[in-house]
């Protein structure tokens, strides 16, 4: 599904985390991206230019720590994401239901 919105699976992995980023703010980085999806900060650094690079997501420097940098979804990042999240609702539907049923 994700494929079909032009995502890769590791970019549709890497734009769930940032929105669901741990402060809720839809930010996420490097390093706290790095320990979520348990790979080295070097590779996420190299998927988050990939995916800079196909304009869905940008960095921002914190106003507080110019150390920190921030990844965000650009709008066309939103798009995509969106699009492969709604078309997963079934498939998210159907594993809730199977969780159910095991109780």
């Amino acid at each position: 599904m994700a494929r079909t919105s032009g995502l890769t699976p590791q970019w549709y992995l890497l734009l769930l985390l940032v929105k669901g980023s741990e402060r809720g703010d839809e930010q996420a980085t490097v390093g706290e991206l790095a320990v979520r999806m348990q790979l080295a900060q070097s590779s996420i650094t190299e998927l988050v230019n990939r995916a800079a690079k196909e304009g869905l997501v940008c960095r921002t420097a914190s106003p507080t720590d110019q150390r920190v940098v921030f990844i965000s979804l650009t709008p066309e990042g939103e798009r995509r994401f969106n699009a492969s999240f709604r078309g997963l609702a079934a498939e998210r539907k159907a594993l809730q239901d199977a969780i159910a049923a095991l109780d």
